[in-house]
């Protein structure tokens, strides 16, 4: 089992930055099988949508609507996943959610995530 805890959210005006911070908890075997590692979001009254991942390799890919905007990067040593959100858009407001998966794919689908944070709140104001 894997247990995720996302920091970092808040209120920002737009154009705004913000880091939201995921770490992960369990057993060393467990943490150690882990794969892929994403970063999703859900505004009020939209599905969740995926925002960016990466695998153990560190590659990466994003939603088009951050791309150029948000880094996704982890810290094995920390076992911490980061999301760097820059130029931040009112239509960014959203819980932004940190998933992670020990399967042998790295996708922004997210039936491939077993392991779900609580989220984390984030606001931009226009």
């Amino acid at each position: 089992q894997v247990q995720l805890v996302e920091s970092g959210g808040g209120s920002v005006q737009a154009g705004g930055s913000l880091r939201l911070s995921c770490e992960a908890f369990g057993y060393t075997y467990s943490i150690d099988s882990i794969y892929c590692m994403g970063w999703f979001r859900q505004a009020p009254g939209k599905e969740r949508e995926g925002v960016a991942n990466i695998d153990s390799d560190g590659s990466t890919s994003y939603a088009e609507s951050v791309k150029g905007r948000f880094t996704i990067s982890q810290d094995n040593a920390k076992n911490t996943l980061y999301l760097q959100m820059n130029s931040l858009k009112p239509e960014d407001t959203a819980m932004y959610y940190c998933a992670a998966s020990n399967g042998s794919v790295c996708s922004l689908q997210e039936a491939i995530f077993p392991y779900w944070g609580q989220g984390t709140q984030v606001t931009v104001s226009s």
